[in-house]
């Protein structure tokens, strides 16, 4: 059975997803920082819950042992937990801890897990790693005045998913005997953009689902979202 962890799953895009890979037969191991949001998403699952705050070295490190204790391998880290950061008035209000707080929780935070759970990984069947990013961090999304990606200025935001997008394909080319790819799950209704999105939050976890139930071999370093191969 493929083992599965997922961070930030006790809410939106994680949660759905945890909800559909248990459907799919995976054993899920939701991940969130919050233990009575975290245990409450796993019991109404049926998954377990493992504790994790990504922005912090020793947190990741107790669940990677928690796992090992437990599983013994992970098959699939889908790396879901992000955040927006503080909303400033105008961009010239933003400073140095914003965007250090967003991009440690977005873009470095990857980069602490995937160190912490490679040995895990390979230890699993066809391990891969499944890295949420954004059309907002596409640079070819973000100037076509046909998309909606243009139409939005965040800086931290856009930067951090910019760097996640970055950071799967070089690991893609890095490491050979793990699969990463990145997935954009599109404009869609959850809490980080007040439930405005224009899909739903099934739709929004099409990609990340059809990447962490591929068949067995499937490619490594691509950018996709429900639609196909995502330009950035």
């Amino acid at each position: 059975m493929t083992i599965t962890f997922i961070t930030g799953a006790n809410k939106g895009l994680g949660h759905e997803t945890a909800r559909r890979l248990v459907a799919a037969g995976h054993t899920v191991l939701i991940g969130a920082r919050d233990p009575e949001l975290g245990r409450a998403a796993a019991e109404e699952l049926g998954a377990r819950f493992v504790p994790i705050d990504v922005t912090s070295d020793a947190s990741v490190a107790a669940a990677a042992e928690d796992v090992r204790a437990h599983e013994g391998h992970v098959d699939v880290l889908i790396n879901n937990a992000g955040i927006v950061g503080r909303q400033a008035e105008s961009i010239d209000q933003l400073t140095g801890p914003d965007a250090l707080a967003v991009f440690d929780t977005n873009a470095v935070s990857i980069v602490r897990v995937t160190h912490a759970f490679l040995p895990l990984l390979r230890e699993g069947t066809d391990p891969r790693v499944v890295n949420v990013t954004s059309g907002l961090g596409s640079q070819t999304l973000t100037h076509d005045p046909a998309r909606v990606e243009s139409h939005v200025i965040s800086p931290l935001y856009n930067g951090s998913k910019a760097a996640v997008t970055m950071i799967t394909t070089q690991y893609a080319k890095g490491i050979a005997d793990v699969r990463f790819n990145a997935v954009d799950p599109g404009y869609t209704a959850t809490d980080l953009n007040g439930h405005s999105g224009t899909q739903t939050i099934t739709e929004g976890t099409d990609a990340i689902v059809a990447l962490a139930t591929e068949a067995d071999g499937a490619g490594t370093g691509r950018v996709i979202d429900r639609h196909g191969v995502l330009p950035w």
